[in-house]
């Protein structure tokens, strides 16, 4: 198995990040309803910064994965060029390629990240 997968892997069986902030400052739940993923996000933005970050849903385990190394990167991120991050950014973070449909799997936590981010 090749080392990324098993980054991804390990992601997915012990997510970083799981959970529920209690105050959020921002929040929003995105689903991709043709395969069932769905992805809950939590932030805590101070100052322009992401405080804090949590993630809950059930999917893939791309997209849980996904959500786990999001949460771990965007602690102490500029809120305003997260809103920037493009999907090529998610990939980066995964290290690996993946097809158009699996795409939406990969960026759908990042997807509710940057529309709980226009809510600030």
């Amino acid at each position: 198995m090749d080392l990324y997968q098993a980054n991804i892997l390990e992601h997915y069986k012990h997510p970083h990040r799981r959970g529920k902030l209690e105050s959020p400052t921002a929040h929003n739940e995105h689903a991709n309803p043709l395969c069932g993923d769905r992805v809950e996000i939590y932030l805590l933005v101070d100052k322009g910064k992401i405080a804090d970050a949590k993630f809950s849903g059930e999917g893939c385990v791309l997209s849980q994965a996904a959500s786990s190394i999001l949460m771990d990167e965007l602690i102490g991120k500029n809120s305003d060029d997260v809103k920037k991050w493009s999907a090529e950014k998610i990939l980066d973070m995964l290290k690996i390629k993946v097809g158009p449909n699996r795409l939406k799997c990969a960026s759908l936590s990042l997807d509710s990240v940057q529309a709980a981010l226009k809510k600030v």
